[in-house]
């Protein structure tokens, strides 16, 4: 049979290549960058790893109950190319972390705000009108088009947010729809953001559970005639 495994320094992290596997027959090989070995054993073999001259203890093929995964560890410290990473834990962004993050993106157009014309004094007491307020009156194509963009982001973040609340994983569980049903269901009962944003889990569940019923009702009856001919 063969058996299989990896060999590790004394951290019990860092891989250890080159070591050499042997066993009684004296058939032997290599661990490779990685420290992975791969050898064919007999059922009373036994192995030695054998690193920088020195070798560890005989490990009876018998006394091993996982041979595809016969890890040891030696001895010696070994920093080598590749290590293993210790637990790692990935964090998802909720929808409110990346709707801050899109408005900081966009910080000056979700902050823009119409120009008004103000007055200013001059030294000598006559009332005027402001040069630079009058300069961003007539940029009157761009400040439109900056309102339009702004109202085109907050309607992106919103649908965003309807996204984030009425998704097919939570569609799935209450409604135990699936495939080609499941897709027509959340398109024509995806709520609005005005009632997804006010509603609290119990009323946006019971939404959902209640659509399903009318949805099923109507796939059963448009089945009927089908059943009837």
């Amino acid at each position: 049979m063969m058996l299989s495994g990896t060999v590790f320094d004394s951290s019990k992290i860092n891989y250890v290549p080159g070591v050499k596997v042997t066993n009684n027959a004296g058939r032997f090989t290599y661990t490779d960058s990685l420290g992975h070995y791969t050898i064919a054993v007999a059922e009373k073999d036994s192995l030695c790893f054998t690193f920088r001259n020195k070798s560890t203890q005989k490990f009876a093929v018998q006394s091993i109950s996982d041979p595809n995964h016969f890890d040891i560890s030696l001895l010696v410290p070994y920093r080598g190319k590749y290590s293993t990473l210790k637990e790692v834990i990935v964090h998802t962004k909720t929808y409110r972390e990346d709707s801050i993050e899109n408005r900081e993106t966009y910080a000056k157009v979700f902050g823009f705000q119409k120009p008004t014309l103000e007055t200013s004094i001059s030294p000598s007491g006559a009332v005027g009108a402001d040069v630079d307020a009058l300069f961003d009156m007539l940029k009157f194509r761009k400040n439109k088009s900056m309102k339009r963009f702004q109202l085109r982001l907050e309607i992106e973040e919103q649908e965003k947010y309807v996204t984030y609340r009425f998704n097919k994983t939570l569609v799935k569980r209450i409604t135990h729809l699936e495939g080609e049903l499941l897709d027509m269901f959340m398109i024509r009962f995806r709520p609005s953001y005005e009632f997804t944003s006010q509603a609290d889990e119990l009323l946006f569940n019971q939404y959902i559970l209640n659509c399903s019923y009318k949805y099923k009702i109507e796939q059963l009856q448009q089945a009927a005639p089908k059943q009837k001919s």
